[in-house]
């Protein structure tokens, strides 16, 4: 065996442990993880601060627990603007963010590294298309998701959403969203990963017909249970239907009763149930 060859089949070990080593030495941490302790501290943060919470079936809670313990191990939590990063800063996100994955399969959002938190709305900056013409701006914002790895929320925002009253709007929800839709590789584009290739044609179908009517109602002035905010593009509508799916489900049932079923089929869960 000459020494070029010798290095060769190195390189070829190493990229096996690699390659498949390293998955199953992952799976083997997040068993431990999804079967650890959960702290009793952070179980009755929850139940008196994260209305959601309250409303879940014991097995789901138990469920969640495990997807946090995963979520906080892997994801990195950053303050920016002044604020410290606390336990309940942490787990409040944390939990709402994996609310997305139970009764899933899931790779907890393997695009995500960061979550940056602002202690209330910042200014971010944005291109507005004013007919042919691009005009550079800013606007107030309670969070962005990127597709490079990172999440930003306002903490003072979220905190007035979480709480018994809700208006169905939940930056967390909405923001963790637009990750699961960018899952894909692609830009964000109203479609996440479905569990079956034949599930993305009735998808297409029906939040095509959803996104239109919505438009149609804001033009006209109407009032609807999703928030207008989603007629800006197929991927915001996406965000806004997941928000009102947890937060107002009952309401979302009733007035689109196929895009509820939809995002039922979607998330594996069924939150009209849960406020029975």
């Amino acid at each position: 065996m000459t020494w070029v060859s010798y290095c060769l089949l190195i390189l070829c070990g190493l990229l096996t442990a690699l390659f498949v080593l390293r998955p199953v030495q992952r799976r083997i941490r997040r068993k431990k993880l999804r079967n650890a302790p959960f702290p009793a501290e952070w179980k009755s943060l929850f139940e008196s601060k994260v209305s959601l919470y309250r409303y879940l079936p014991e097995d789901l809670k138990t469920q969640l627990h495990g997807h946090i313990n995963i979520f906080l191990a892997e994801k990195r939590f950053e303050g920016c603007g002044g604020i410290r990063i606390t336990d309940e800063i942490r787990v409040t996100i944390a939990a709402l963010a994996c609310m997305l994955l139970l009764n899933r399969k899931t790779r907890y959002y393997p695009r995500l590294k960061s979550i940056l938190v602002y202690p209330h709305s910042y200014v971010g900056e944005e291109m507005s298309a004013i007919g042919s013409t691009h005009v550079h701006g800013v606007s107030f914002r309670a969070g962005e998701s990127w597709a490079t790895g990172a999440v930003v929320i306002a903490w003072r925002d979220l905190k007035e959403e979480i709480g018994e009253y809700t208006a169905g709007r939940n930056v967390v929800l909405h923001e963790f969203a637009h990750q699961l839709d960018q899952e894909n590789g692609s830009v964000a584009d109203g479609v996440p990963l479905l569990a079956k290739s034949r599930d993305y044609a009735g998808w297409a179908r029906v939040m095509g017909e959803e996104f239109r009517r919505l438009k149609e109602k804001t033009a006209r002035n109407e009032e609807d249970v999703l928030d207008d905010y989603g007629t800006r593009n197929e991927a915001e509508f996406f965000a806004v239907a997941t928000e009102t799916f947890f937060e107002l489900p009952e309401e979302m049932k009733e007035e689109h009763p196929a895009l509820y079923d939809k995002l039922k089929a979607c998330y594996g869960v069924d939150p009209a149930a849960w406020f029975v």
